[in-house]
């Protein structure tokens, strides 16, 4: 199934911002939420065909709002690549257990971040 729709789930309006752009000039369709909360929320309400989380939000962080996505029937087949500034090996680990397509660190590069969504679909 090709990626059209993708939710962008960041705290910082200014990741949010330079995500958009470039995934809008590349013919995504952009949704955003700004928490784990609204993250699960749009998923379900949007059903987006790729979700780009970071991991530290206030209250629900990344972690909790990929794990409850992924084990959610009306969401888990929406793959979700995590981009964040938590770029230790066991945080790598911890994301793809909660349930992560793919794991990212930020300054995430475009290009490869184009070229990770073009190969899901």
């Amino acid at each position: 199934m090709p990626i059209r729709k993708i939710l962008v789930v960041d705290d910082s309006p200014t990741e949010r911002l330079a995500l958009q752009e470039v995934l809008a000039r590349n013919g995504y369709e952009i949704i955003t939420a700004e928490s784990g909360e609204e993250a699960i929320q749009r998923s379900k309400a949007d059903k987006p065909d790729l979700i780009l989380m970071d991991v530290v939000m206030p209250g629900m962080n990344g972690y909790q709002a990929t794990r409850t996505i992924s084990r959610d029937d009306a969401t888990r087949n929406i793959p979700i690549i995590m981009c964040t500034t938590k770029g230790e090996e066991t945080d790598k680990i911890w994301g793809m257990r909660q349930g992560a397509y793919a794991y990212m660190v930020k300054p995430v590069d475009h290009n490869d971040l184009l070229a990770r969504i073009r190969a899901i679909g």
